[in-house]
């Protein structure tokens, strides 16, 4: 099963990756100003991530493909990272989509 991993930034935002069972990033958040928010924001990732129209792929000025998934109100609220090929992007979507909903939340910004 997939994790959200919350983590602070140098600048003190907190922020999740989602991780395959593999242990693999396949989507990064923005940064949040709250733990809360950014809860909320791992909420939103596993409801929209059951809808292949709120992945909203891209290409990146080096060439490489990627993608964002998109909230209902058409923020940002995830982006994966720089693929080698379209192919390669499509299995990310297609991880994203399996591992978001049961993946259990990891905070480690508690000490």
């Amino acid at each position: 099963m997939g994790k959200f991993e919350i983590t602070t930034r140098k600048n003190g935002e907190f922020q999740f990756n989602l991780k395959a069972t593999n242990g693999q990033v396949i989507l990064t958040s923005q940064g949040y100003a709250t733990k809360a928010n950014c809860l909320n924001g791992v909420e939103s990732v596993k409801k929209n991530s059951q809808e292949e129209k709120r992945f909203d792929c891209k290409v990146a000025s080096n060439g490489k493909p990627y993608f964002n998934l998109m909230a209902t109100n058409g923020q940002i609220i995830g982006s994966s990272q720089m693929y080698a090929s379209e192919t390669n992007m499509k299995n990310g979507i297609a991880s994203v989509m399996k591992n978001a909903p049961e993946a259990e939340i990891v905070d480690l910004t508690e000490e």
